[in-house]
């Protein structure tokens, strides 16, 4: 395309949005709200997703070692755990350390179990992560039938509920975005069609003397783009600004606990990139999706 036919359709399309002002403010409006909600519900389920998986990774199995086994039959058994294509790491907790840790977690009532620091009844222990946190049931299974594992603690019950409500809240987020997202696309392709209806005569006639069908659409193709553009900048400006001040609030109440909140950069700016992203592909689609019908003269 000529540089001299791009600033025709550059011009062309602001012209249009100058002289269709009220459809322009439903159109941005339109895109506006839908990426405020999207930007908003886009926060919270990627910082629920966050929490979910920090929970994911803290997921690890606990292999009680035999305590008759040797020093050489305990490396035996700690090659073969490694060998399973779905652990990524095997880390020996010996039992003092166990001891050790036990009585630091029950605090005050701990105290009672440094009496046993001289006949320490607990096991040395393997500790066990795997690549991906749903390949912890798998792995722990093949783990129990090794030998010198007595005992193999992954907190089973408690772990599958977990990756199942993780899987549930995502798949869950996702259609929800995605709903939201088509809601917007049908809503400023239905703004932008009656603007274009208005100008259904100017289209026959140009396309009567000869015009292309992308000539005609180029303006159009723009001014979508504008709008779309145009109604993401209130949502980063509400988003951004909403966020820094939650993240800050949240990060102080949350102190010291596992749930940890996205960092506010890069994470904002991400979401910016995306907001505009996603209101200049809404604006396109809607543009032009809205003209096709009238181009068949």
């Amino acid at each position: 395309m000529k540089a001299n036919t791009l600033r025709r359709h550059v011009r062309e399309s602001f012209k249009s949005l100058g002289r269709n002002g009220w459809m322009m403010f439903a159109s941005v409006s339109a895109v506006t709200i839908t990426l405020l909600l999207v930007g908003v519900f886009f926060v919270i389920m990627m910082n629920l997703n966050n929490v979910a998986k920090s929970i994911e990774d803290d997921v690890e199995i606990r292999v009680h070692i035999d305590v008759a086994a040797t020093d050489e039959e305990q490396q035996v058994l700690k090659s073969e755990i490694e060998k399973l294509p779905e652990v990524a790491s095997v880390t020996f907790s010996p039992k003092e350390e166990e001891l050790d840790n036990l009585i630091t977690s029950l605090g005050e009532e701990g105290e009672a179990f440094t009496l046993f620091e001289q006949d320490n009844p607990l096991n040395d222990v393997f500790v066990v992560k795997t690549k991906n946190p749903t390949d912890t049931m798998k792995a722990a299974k093949k783990i129990e039938k090794m030998h010198f594992a007595s005992k193999v603690k992954y907190g089973q019950g408690s772990v599958e509920k977990i990756f199942e409500v993780t899987s549930i809240s995502r798949n869950i987020g996702l259609i929800l975005v995605i709903g939201l997202l088509f809601t917007a696309m049908f809503l400023i392709s239905n703004t932008i069609k009656i603007t274009i209806f208005a100008r259904r005569k100017e289209i026959e006639i140009m396309k009567l003397v000869g015009a292309t069908n992308g000539f005609i659409r180029w303006p159009f193709f723009l001014e979508g783009l504008w709008l779309g553009l145009l109604g993401s900048i209130i949502p980063i400006l509400v988003v951004g600004v909403g966020y820094y001040y939650a993240h800050g609030y949240l990060s102080q109440k949350l102190a010291g606990n596992f749930i940890q909140l996205l960092e506010f950069s890069p994470f904002i700016y991400q979401i910016s990139g995306l907001l505009i992203l996603l209101g200049a592909l809404i604006g396109v689609w809607g543009s032009l999706m809205s003209v096709r019908k009238f181009l068949k003269v």
